[in-house]
């Protein structure tokens, strides 16, 4: 398994064997925000030039002896390359409906410079038109579009649903959290994602204590990447950096989170209401809708977030309708041990038929 260096020692602690996949001094601080958007230009143009570079090197070793080569969408051109290279197979993963979506700009010139760049290295003729299609498992459910999922059934089933893959790991805090929520009313759960820095994390916890207050309910914070050292910890706020949120949305009021792909199915599958306060990333707005219009939750940008809005935002959430339909719509969703079962099947007869490139 090849996977962002930071992800190393993530991906061995599921016990695979995993290498470094892309450039380690840009992929640590890639989503931060310098202060000079010239700047951010470049240092993006940078980490895609020597990541599509160092993605195909990894590609091409790894695929040598291979049954099949599965990536994501990004490397889904290089990895074809590769495929058609070794005559293996090649599938593709999507944690979001993206793959109708091709980059526009310079974002896409680049990565197409990248891709041709790749094949001419491996001595394979430029591409002269679409690639055959390839398999490409959606990693989620599709009840969140259903319009996808009926012009998709109508193809020739190269875009399975198989709802959201989660290993649901235990963590160390996790028995300390269910102790404290037992001692009291279910709260409210906050989450912030592993991508994301928060700017003023104080006054977010001052902010959430303040909403929650007014509705009389507690908060559990989970800080991922922010630092959220100095909050103090209550009977009405709890603060941790990681859950295990299988074991935890369950006996939770309600999530509200920044849209990730995997928090989002966790919440859904929970049957609790969701509030997604989403940052520009490529899926979480995505999210917030599709919550909204499951009328499971709502959505709403987090820099366009504020006392008022939240304390509003959580009332509506909270009303008895959305609790019932959120409810109704986590007895939907494919559960976990389903959707694995259901995307290894696809891998592996993928590899029977044979099916090469992308």
């Amino acid at each position: 398994m090849a996977v962002a260096p930071n992800m190393v020692g993530f991906a061995e602690l599921a016990g695979l064997a995993a290498v470094p996949f892309g450039p380690e001094s840009l992929a640590s601080g890639r989503n931060r925000s310098p202060q000079d958007p010239v700047s951010a230009v470049v240092d993006e143009k940078e980490y895609l030039s020597r990541a599509m570079e160092e993605w195909g090197t990894t590609l091409t070793a790894l695929g040598n002896g291979a049954d099949l080569l599965l990536t994501g969408r990004v490397e889904q051109g290089l990895a074809a390359s590769v495929a058609e290279y070794y005559g293996i197979p090649q599938a593709t993963l999507h944690f979001y409906p993206e793959a109708h979506l091709r980059q526009s700009g310079w974002v896409g010139d680049a990565m197409e410079e990248a891709e041709d760049a790749h094949r001419r290295a491996l001595g394979l003729a430029d591409a002269t038109g679409p690639s055959p299609r390839s398999l490409e498992i959606q990693a989620y459910d599709a009840l969140y579009f259903p319009e996808l999922a009926a012009e998709w059934a109508d193809g020739d089933g190269c875009r399975p649903f198989v709802g959201a893959l989660t290993l649901e790991l235990p963590t160390d805090a996790d028995e300390e959290v269910l102790s404290w929520m037992a001692a009291g009313t279910p709260p409210i759960y906050f989450g912030f994602g592993s991508g994301v820095w928060l700017q003023h994390p104080a006054h977010t916890f001052g902010l959430i204590s303040v909403a929650c207050a007014r509705l009389g309910e507690r908060a559990l914070i989970c800080t991922g990447a922010s630092d959220f050292a100095n909050a103090p910890h209550s009977d009405q706020v709890k603060v941790v950096g990681a859950m295990n949120h299988a074991a935890i949305f369950p006996a939770c009021r309600a999530v509200v989170h920044q849209g990730g792909a995997g928090t989002t199915a966790a919440g859904m599958r929970a049957g609790i209401p969701t509030l997604i306060l989403w940052h520009p990333t490529n899926d979480q707005q995505i999210w917030g809708e599709a919550v909204t219009r499951l009328k499971v939750g709502s959505g709403r940008a987090f820099s366009a977030s504020n006392l008022g809005s939240l304390v509003a935002d959580l009332r509506s959430i909270l009303n008895p309708q959305c609790i019932t339909r959120a409810s109704e719509v986590g007895a939907r969703m494919t559960k976990p041990a389903v959707s694995v079962a259901s995307a290894a099947d696809l891998l592996e007869d993928a590899v029977r038929l044979g099916r090469v490139g992308g």
